[in-house]
């Protein structure tokens, strides 16, 4: 893959991060926990969320291996007991921002690129608005599907956690336990490209026709 692929690739992320965590942040705001504005995490500003290993080297590694790109910023912190009604409703929905903002993106930048999309060949700069949005369409469709997985310490986790009954309290405490190695196990063993494959395989076709 071209560098400039690949810087296309990190900047499409890092925006799509950023706004991700500032969808969370707001909406915790809006429930009554500032936290996440006190510490000024509800901006477009990626100098705010980046995260060295997590918004530029593993996605710059992925996209150099042609894998699908993905990654992550630091968290915004949320203080659920800063909340109106803290377990069923806030902390449903400040986790389901994080993946809908982005499949707002997804939506937001294949409308660019059907409009951007010329009949005649391209300039150069037309050609990288067009690379930026398609990159953008898919990077934001892998984070959303990705932090819906119902694995802590992912956004689809704390959704699943919101709906239960609080006689399941242990157990979803226990698996809190056990997240992040069932995350890795997923990942290395293949299985995150097995679950992402298709999603990703249906919007090329949407967006290339092909």
């Amino acid at each position: 893959m071209s560098i400039e692929a690949v810087v296309l690739q990190i900047l499409a992320l890092v925006f799509a991060v950023s706004f991700h965590e500032s969808a969370h942040g707001w909406v915790a705001w809006r429930f009554g926990d500032p936290t996440a504005k006190e510490l000024g995490r509800i901006s477009l500003n990626p100098l705010r969320h980046i995260d060295p290993v997590g918004s530029v080297l593993v996605p710059a590694l992925l996209a150099f291996t042609g894998a699908p790109v993905f990654g992550w910023a630091k968290p915004v912190p949320v203080s659920l007991a800063r909340t109106r009604r803290p377990r069923w409703k806030a902390n449903l929905f400040i986790s389901a921002a994080g993946p809908v903002s982005n499949l707002l993106l997804a939506a937001s930048f294949a409308l660019v690129f059907f409009v951007l999309r010329p009949t005649e060949p391209p300039g150069v700069m037309h050609t990288l608005l067009l690379q930026l949005a398609l990159f953008s369409v898919f990077i934001n469709v892998v984070l959303a599907l990705f932090n819906l997985l119902p694995i802590p310490p992912l956004d689809g986790f704390g959704v699943v956690e919101s709906l239960l009954p609080r006689s399941a309290a242990p157990a979803a405490a226990w698996l809190r336990q056990y997240g992040m190695i069932l995350l890795v196990l997923l990942i290395f063993s293949g299985g995150l490209s097995w679950i992402l494959r298709p999603a990703l395989l249906t919007v090329e076709r949407w967006m290339l026709g092909s």
